[in-house]
């Protein structure tokens, strides 16, 4: 095998503690400068207000949402959007449709469980 090629990682899609479903595209410790996940939010759900230790942008491919960043007011997403995320502010997205909403996330560096820090009150 060439060393150009890497083994992309679970293709699988599962739950996560956020509320929504992940299929990790590419999220492998051998390839540490980015990770790419798609999610998907199932309508009427909020995912879990958290912090990453990473940058991180959601590039949004079907349905509707409302995204909040950093504290501000929630606003209105869709396909075609992108949405920057700083390392460590505070971030969530709601399914405002009828339908599925699906995005990529894509985290530089990569995503690793570590750096999730969940902003709810348990």
């Amino acid at each position: 095998m060439s060393n150009h090629i890497k083994k992309a990682g679970n293709p699988d899609e599962f739950w996560i503690r956020e509320r929504c479903f992940i299929r990790e595209i590419a999220n492998t410790p051998d390839v540490s400068d980015f990770s790419l996940a798609e999610t998907r939010v199932e309508a009427g759900v909020t995912t879990e207000l958290h912090s990453l230790a990473v940058q991180e942008w959601y590039v949004l491919t079907q349905g509707t949402g409302a995204v909040e960043v950093d504290g501000e007011k929630p606003t209105a997403v869709g396909p075609g959007d992108i949405v920057e995320i700083p390392a460590g502010v505070s971030q969530r997205i709601s399914n405002t449709g009828d339908d599925d909403l699906v995005f990529y996330c894509v985290c530089l560096p990569r995503f690793t469980p570590d750096c999730y820090v969940s902003l709810e009150e348990k």
